[in-house]
């Protein structure tokens, strides 16, 4: 049974890259993430990712605030 998607922007880990990514979409059984502060998209199966933890997604929410208080766009 397919996992099912999770609203668009959700935090994810992928477990292969341990790298955060940003939920973008799906296209047949493969999953889109993108860095969680800007870059290039990559593809990944859903079962190899699992929600971002409280800290990782206050880490991501400062990282943020950081940038854009460096006049950077993400």
């Amino acid at each position: 049974m397919p996992t099912p998607a999770p609203a668009i922007g959700t935090l994810l880990l992928d477990l292969v890259r341990d790298q955060l990514g940003e939920f973008r979409g799906e296209l047949g059984n493969r999953w889109f993430l993108r860095p969680a502060c800007g870059g290039t998209e990559w593809e990944v199966a859903p079962e190899r990712t699992r929600p971002a933890t409280a800290e990782q997604r206050l880490r991501v929410a400062t990282a943020r605030a950081n940038a854009r208080s460096r006049g950077e766009l993400l």
